[in-house]
């Protein structure tokens, strides 16, 4: 017999810990760490498309649409910079943080969607 009450429990927990490793938690929490990482001089990039980015984006971003950052990688300075990515939904923002620190860059912050700023 299964027991589906603990295999439930096993399974909340285990997503929550999912959750908050791949930095999907509290919107609030994403927020202020955002705001604070620019305000301290992080560079702001948006990994849409530049469609997306016209039709409107943060004040102060920079957009590297994530399928060109591979080749545009200079742009966003030594690889100690802090520099906070965002795109519409989280998805292409979280491949844009993968890229970065595959090629080295080491603070970077994954702010997910833009509405979360």
């Amino acid at each position: 017999m299964v027991n589906f009450v603990g295999n439930a429990a096993r399974w909340a927990s285990v997503i929550a810990a999912a959750l908050m490793f791949f930095g999907c938690g509290n919107a609030q929490e994403q927020r202020d760490e955002a705001h604070q990482r620019v305000a301290n001089g992080a560079m702001l990039v948006d990994v849409r498309t530049p469609q997306e980015f016209a039709a409107g984006h943060i004040e102060g971003a920079r957009n590297i649409p994530v399928q060109e950052l591979p080749s545009r990688l200079a742009e966003l300075g030594t690889h100690d910079r802090s520099i906070v990515v965002y795109c519409a939904s989280g998805r292409r923002s979280a491949r844009a943080n993968e890229l970065m620190q595959q090629a080295g860059y080491t603070k970077v912050y994954d702010l997910g969607a833009m509405s979360n700023w």
